[in-house]
């Protein structure tokens, strides 16, 4: 008997975000694994593959939306399937890394719940994974195993640049702990000047924080405000607020993930930025749609990192060489 040597890549998708996998799939040239995906009368839930994958180059898509929990569950039990099945390689591609926020502690008997994470997929049986734009990169070292972490930046900046690189712009970062992006954001509009928010945070408050002033030369500039997620949009709306009291001629949010939780449509819509970017990391229900939002898609990004890994070919070259 002759074994045989022959790749074969295997795409399956969660329930969270079919659209965006769809679209991975089509841009791949292949097709979703056919997978039994149920839940019982008390939630649990039940995973099965219609197909045989002893041996795939298996690749794993879900995105950590909302409701997290179940969906980052349903992610680590396909896992779990895929491992028990005996697929060769099992590479996790979590668009949006669920619990990122949670990276360290701020104070006492607190978790650092991005790191359980990534130990509950290296349990499950995960070999490698590919995330977007994380919150903090300290998290690539958190999973016992190659990371791919990918960055929105090329497919967000092309597109400020085709519709704005007319204008006097700034880039402007929405704190101090984000300015190394805002750099990397400057450079790719040609070296636009660089402004932040000087903000404070109370620890006792997840998700909120005061923008104080500006820092940083914004006057009759169109301010590029540039950050990883907009979750309930209190920070970054004022944000805005204050680039306009310091004299800005306009502002435009951009992120890459849309969390878009409780009153973050109303606040946005209300807003005083003309435009608000995001890409289709996360899934944004049609009810949650609103005129100033454009949304762009990471499908391309994805499906060519995908392709890399299969390949044994560099997925560094995707993003510029950054770390």
């Amino acid at each position: 008997m002759t074994p045989t040597t022959e790749k074969n890549l295997m795409l399956f998708s969660g329930r969270a975000h079919p659209q965006l996998a769809d679209e991975v799939a089509r841009l791949l040239g292949t097709s979703l694994v056919p997978t039994t995906h149920r839940d019982f009368a008390n939630s649990e839930i039940y995973v099965r593959y219609q197909e045989s994958v002893r041996g795939c180059d298996a690749f794993v898509l879900q995105s950590h939306t909302a409701p997290i929990n179940e969906w980052i569950m349903e992610h680590l039990i396909m896992v779990d399937a895929l491992k028990r099945a005996s697929a060769k390689r099992i590479t996790v591609v979590m668009p949006f890394y669920g619990y990122a926020r949670q990276d360290k502690k701020h104070l006492g008997r607190e978790p650092i719940s991005a790191r359980l994470v990534a130990d509950l997929f290296k349990t499950a049986g995960a070999d490698r994974l590919i995330t977007v734009d994380l919150h903090t990169a300290q998290i690539q070292g958190f999973f016992d195993g190659p990371v791919d972490h990918l960055a929105a930046l090329p497919v967000l900046s092309e597109y400020v640049a085709g519709r704005y690189g007319h204008e006097q712009l700034a880039v402007v970062s929405p704190d101090a702990g984000r300015i190394k992006v805002a750099e990397q954001w400057s450079s790719r509009l040609g070296g636009v000047p660089l402004a932040f928010i000087h903000k404070t945070r109370d620890m006792h408050t997840p998700g909120e924080s005061v923008a104080n002033r500006v820092v940083g030369a914004v006057e009759g500039r169109m301010c590029v405000l540039v950050d990883d997620m907009i979750d309930s949009a209190g920070t970054v709306c004022q944000a805005a607020d204050a680039l306009m009291a310091g004299g800005a001629s306009g502002v435009l949010i951009v992120a890459t993930h849309a969390i878009l939780s409780g009153p973050a449509v109303d606040r946005l819509k209300n807003s005083v930025a003309q435009e608000v970017v995001v890409t289709n990391t996360l899934p944004i229900p049609d009810d949650r749609h609103f005129d100033k939002l454009t949304q762009l898609s990471i499908g391309p990004l994805i499906s060519r990192a995908i392709r890399e890994v299969f390949e044994d070919g560099s997925v560094t070259s995707l993003f510029d060489g950054r770390a």
